[in-house]
């Protein structure tokens, strides 16, 4: 497929069986628009939001890259070996697209974005982005600008923060007992 022609396209990277076209933050909804209607893409399976918060920096523990990765159930860390490649910004928002067609076609589109800096809702695009981004503004704080009802989804209305974030406090809720005074 051609992606370079996407409007925002800054590059294309095939990694694992993968595609991932990183496009402008400005232009996400045009790219996904033209994703749509040229090339086929016309199913929004996820979207998500990472918060790369200390990405690279110091402290964060590297990792020793082999053919056929790590063995999960034998936990270690090899020290800094290597460090992670640092982002372009704090958080990425993926778009998993699905062509429905012989054979199916996948491609993920992402953006970069500060603290703060918010992207353009595609509900208009795939209305079942609705819900999606109504999740990761609820637990990631990412805001979607045109969205026609960025509430929470998940967590109560008053809920101070987003649990999802890197930055978000580790601790729990105090426990109230029903006996307590």
């Amino acid at each position: 497929m051609k992606y370079g022609d996407l409007p925002g396209f800054v590059e294309e990277q095939e990694a694992f069986g993968e595609t991932t076209v990183t496009i402008e933050t400005p232009r996400i909804r045009e790219a996904c628009e033209q994703a749509r209607d040229e090339l086929g893409f016309s199913m929004l399976v996820d979207l998500v939001a990472t918060d790369y918060l200390h990405w690279g920096g110091k402290g964060v523990s590297g990792y020793i890259a082999t053919a056929s990765g790590r063995d999960l159930n034998f936990p270690s860390t090899q020290g800094l070996q290597t460090l992670p490649e640092l982002k372009p910004k704090r958080f990425s928002v993926s778009y998993h697209l699905l062509a429905m067609r012989q054979p199916a076609a996948r491609v993920r589109l992402k953006v970069w974005l500060d603290d703060g800096e918010a992207v353009q809702s595609v509900v208009p695009v795939w209305p079942t982005a609705d819900w999606h981004e109504r999740e990761q503004y609820d637990l990631m704080g990412i805001s979607f600008e045109g969205h026609p009802n960025l509430t929470r989804i998940l967590m109560e209305d008053d809920w101070a923060g987003h649990p999802l974030r890197k930055d978000y406090p580790i601790g729990g809720e105090p426990v109230r007992f029903s006996d307590a005074e």
